[in-house]
């Protein structure tokens, strides 16, 4: 299944996308998918981030050639942060540059929204707490990054996390799903998603051992070398292998 969060006339709305038409569903997806009756047609919506977040949990150098890009060891353990969800927009949202930065980053990412609520999740058992992944852009002010020493600021303005366009179960990430990301459709970034030092497995248990993840929860599982500064009026794109293409322009 693809699913989208969308607003049409003025509601926001879940829906399943087949072909170019949006069929509804009650309520939201978490708890199981009944259809309301109502079609829409695709281009009549405004997409959503395709999440119900109360908070975004990211994953720091889960591929060694990004972690030796930054000048580093490989990590022993996986490192976690959290995005506020104010920094959450959609695919076409503008993300803004601030003034206070000197240098904002571009960081492809595959994610995976949570479908139940997980707790001590063992390992084997984290497929059935995944409703789908999406494409995801860890937008980071590189410079406030490093001065800090902690991420949360760098990680966390506004609009410094694009999600969607969509959020499917029809991908496996062990699998190896492309990675990439285009700036101004040169692309910059280009790897693959079985090369994750922490599959997506591993990664839940290791965060559900300390935290409890709610239905809607977002995490992203880390990006690979190539990270890059981008300017204002570039459009960069994340696209991940059968999910599809998130688009955003830097205002």
């Amino acid at each position: 299944m693809r699913l989208v969060k969308i607003r049409h006339d003025g509601e926001t709305h879940w829906g399943m996308l087949e072909g170019e038409k949006v069929k509804l569903i009650e309520g939201t997806p978490y708890s199981g998918i009944a259809f309301t009756g109502e079609v829409i047609a695709f281009d009549e919506t405004k997409l959503e981030a395709p999440c119900d977040a109360t908070k975004v949990i990211a994953i720091g150098k889960n591929y060694y050639d990004h972690a030796v890009e930054m000048g580093g060891q490989a990590p022993e353990k996986p490192i976690i942060f959290m995005k506020p969800t104010t920094s959450i927009i959609p695919h076409l949202g503008g993300i803004e540059y601030p003034s206070i930065s000197n240098r904002v980053d571009y960081e492809c990412e595959l994610a995976f929204v949570i479908k139940k609520t997980a707790r001590h999740v063992k390992a084997a058992h984290a497929a059935e707490y995944i409703l789908g992944y999406t494409c995801l852009n860890d937008v980071t002010a590189r410079d406030l990054q490093q001065l800090d020493g902690q991420w949360i600021r760098a990680k966390g303005f506004d609009t410094f996390c694009p999600i969607g366009p969509v959020l499917t179960d029809e991908v496996d990430p062990a699998a190896g799903l492309k990675v990439q990301t285009f700036l101004n459709g040169e692309m910059k970034q280009d790897s693959t998603t079985d090369k994750l030092m922490w599959p997506v497995a591993e990664l839940l248990e290791f965060i559900t051992a300390c935290m409890t993840l709610h239905p809607g929860d977002v995490v992203t599982t880390g990006t690979p070398a190539g990270i890059g500064p981008m300017q204002k009026g570039d459009e960069v794109a994340v696209v991940v292998e059968g999910i599809g293409k998130l688009v955003n322009r830097i205002v």
